[in-house]
């Protein structure tokens, strides 16, 4: 395939897949329930926590930054952090218990009842982002996960779960974003409206 054809390609690609999340009014009430938990989270004076690893972890900061900065327009930031944040902090624990428990330990200290974890993953199997869903369920917090089509470990662990129905990593990654987008932008609106 040609530079032209693979462009045209994933472009088409990219297309179908949100049209069939559009089309899917499961998908779409989904991403409203997630949005009104993560509402519900701020109301209750709780605080909202992402996690992944590689580009999942791009994206899981990317989304943090949002809340916690801006999405739209001017506004009081909202508690939002990504679990990898702090470098010195991951490596000793990877170095001193294991990379599986960088998130779950955190989780341990920092997460409370009203708190929401959002977790993302493409295959949803990623064990870090797995022990942190189960420690975030023994805390008391709602937990969220980002997944490819077959939602993986995941799928059995997680109160709510939008599995991308795909298994091409980039596509999934990028239906990821716009649906955290829209959680952002949905929240922002109801938390500060104008």
């Amino acid at each position: 395939m040609d530079q032209l054809a693979t462009v045209r390609h994933n472009l088409q690609n990219s297309i179908n897949l949100k049209q069939r999340l559009l089309d899917d009014e499961t998908v779409v009430a989904l991403v409203s329930e997630i949005s009104d938990v993560v509402v519900e989270c701020y109301r209750n004076g709780g605080k909202v926590f992402f996690c992944g690893n590689g580009g999942s972890a791009a994206d899981a900061q990317h989304l943090a930054a949002e809340l916690s900065g801006r999405y739209y327009y001017d506004r009081p930031p909202l508690f939002a952090e990504a679990l990898h944040v702090n470098t010195s902090y991951i490596t000793a624990v990877a170095n001193d218990y294991s990379y599986d428990e960088i998130y779950a330990r955190w989780i341990t200290a920092i997460g409370q009842k009203n708190d929401v974890l959002i977790a993302l993953s493409t295959s949803g199997n990623s064990t870090n982002v797995v022990r942190a869903i189960e420690q975030a369920n023994r805390n008391g917090m709602k937990t969220v996960g980002f997944t490819g089509k077959t939602g993986g470990k995941m799928g059995s662990i997680c109160d709510l779960l939008l599995a991308i129905p795909d298994t091409d990593t980039p596509r999934i990654q990028e239906c990821h974003m716009l649906m955290g987008h829209t959680v952002c932008e949905i929240v922002e609106a109801r938390i500060f409206p104008r």
